[in-house]
């Protein structure tokens, strides 16, 4: 029977989750505050933990870095509330498997518990393979195995995405390596696989890593590997993620986050092509393409002193922006179709599409989480649908009225009602921009300003040359046309 350690100062929803579970056939452990958490983490060892991110004593990152850190293999879910999800998606990146949002559904928790234990099993199982002696061309031939099955990323028809996929067409076939930005949740690793895929290297292992779900002491083991007895606790030799991506392509997600001192030895593997195991002595040639992704630019983190800068130029080869969902309206609603055929299939159902007030929504909100909170809210939202067509009571509040919550946050007093103009959400932002410049000060009125003096000042230094301000403002074209939009530049 596996098991669940569930974290949640909520006395009820803690025994609900337990009666609930238990009756699906898992063995529950509770805890009401992180520190309890943890010390129930080392006596009763579950397969899973589910906590909550808002705990008395601890935030859901620091519960989620101190599992990590001990068992970095135990899938954590995070239960959170939607008004927290641009913070829950951020936590992703330190490791948890996915989100969960209250209310709680009975059907999505178990679909949710389900995918992260045989996710789990997979990744064990693989490690596992190589402890026992596996010999490399049977592991390369399991990475080629992943490689193929994983999803083909979705392009849609906009502009945005026809030159993300001319990019991703025109790197692939070289070696060169690539720095991916874009927002959490964007598809960045769903880009990188499609340049392995288009590359001359498609046969050969496709090997991912999150670099902000590993701890600072076991960077230097995962990238590289190590020896029997080179530190405590190593009891085996351990094939690194270069190791095992040799001759085909490494991913490193999060790159930023890399402890100093990893960065250091990274550098000489990019450039000698060459590693040692930790612990070891022998050379280990290598023929790796290399892809990183960030949500930050390189350049300015290592302007701060976090990130060597001879690094970053050896990964700038050729860099790559995925755009947020936001500024790709045209293919918002292909997004949402893919999601709901793929949801359709898990769940047994058969919802054909969405309502025209639920388009007119989706194609509103502003998407802080992109695909991946995309994803989860169809999800839910099929889930919930017993009709043909999902309906906007089945969305999160927060997205269902997002307008209206979007005019309370940022204007303290209520709107004059001819601001607003009818059935047109397109001009959403614009609205919002001229009631911040135009109504008394308030934090985000004057950050708006801020914001758009700026952008003029630049746009005036350049002589207006677009590309040129895009670039010193630190942010891509199409971002840039629409804030010159929203601001009547």
């Amino acid at each position: 029977m596996q098991r669940i350690l569930v974290i949640d100062d909520d006395t009820d929803i803690c025994l609900l989750l337990r009666r609930f579970l238990t009756k699906n056939n898992y063995e529950v452990a509770i805890a009401h505050d992180g520190n309890s958490g943890l010390v129930q983490l080392q006596e009763f060892r579950p397969d899973l933990v589910m906590t909550d991110f808002r705990l008395g004593d601890m935030d859901g990152g620091t519960i989620l870095s101190k599992i990590k850190e001990k068992f970095p293999f135990i899938p954590v879910l995070i239960i959170t509330g939607y008004s927290d999800i641009k913070i829950a998606v951020n936590v992703m990146k330190l490791g948890a498997y996915d989100y969960i949002t209250k209310p709680l559904f009975p059907d999505e928790i178990l679909l949710t518990i389900k995918k992260a234990l045989e996710s789990t099993e997979t990744q064990v199982g693989s490690m596992q393979s190589e402890v026992e002696g596996n010999n490399r061309k049977e592991t390369q031939q399991e990475g080629k195995k992943k490689n193929l099955k994983a999803p083909r990323y979705i392009f849609g028809d906009g502009e945005e995405s026809n030159y993300l996929l001319k990019q991703i067409k025109l790197v692939a076939p070289t070696n060169y390596s690539v720095l991916i930005y874009g927002e959490s949740g964007s598809g960045k690793e769903s880009v990188a696989q499609e340049i392995h895929l288009h590359s001359k290297r498609v046969n050969q292992p496709f090997v991912a890593m999150d670099c902000g779900a590993i701890s600072k002491d076991l960077a230097g083991s995962e990238l590289f590997g190590h020896e029997k007895g080179a530190f405590t606790g190593a009891l085996n030799q351990k094939i690194g993620h270069f190791e095992l991506a040799n001759g085909g392509t490494i991913f490193l997600d999060e790159v930023a986050n890399l402890p100093y001192e990893v960065q250091v030895l990274l550098l000489r593997v990019v450039q000698e092509r060459t590693m040692k195991r930790i612990g070891g002595t022998k050379e280990i040639p290598l023929d790796v393409r290399i892809l990183v992704a960030s949500n930050e630019k390189l350049i300015e983190t290592s302007k701060k002193g976090k990130f060597r800068e001879d690094l970053y130029h050896r990964f700038n080869e050729f860099s790559i922006d995925v755009p947020p969902l936001r500024d790709r309206k045209q293919d918002i609603m292909t997004f949402a179709q893919f999601f709901l055929d793929q949801t359709n299939e898990e769940l047994g159902k058969k919802v054909k599409g969405f309502s025209s007030d639920v388009i007119e929504i989706f194609m509103t909100y502003a998407w802080y989480g992109n695909l991946r909170e995309m994803k989860n809210v169809i999800k839910r939202a099929t889930l919930l649908t017993d009709g043909d067509w999902i309906e906007s009571k089945t969305l999160p509040f927060e997205i269902s009225n997002y307008a209206k919550l979007l005019f309370n946050d940022l204007v303290q007093y209520p709107l004059q009602p001819q601001i607003i103009q009818p059935n047109t959400p397109q001009n959403l932002p614009i609205i919002v921009a001229e009631v911040l410049i135009a109504t008394k000060p308030t934090l985000k009125s004057a950050a708006v300003e801020a914001e758009h003096d700026m952008i003029l000042k630049i746009l005036k230094e350049v002589n207006f040359n677009k590309s040129k301000a895009a670039r010193m403002l630190g942010i891509d074209r199409k971002t840039l046309y629409n804030k010159m939009r929203i601001f009547e530049l």
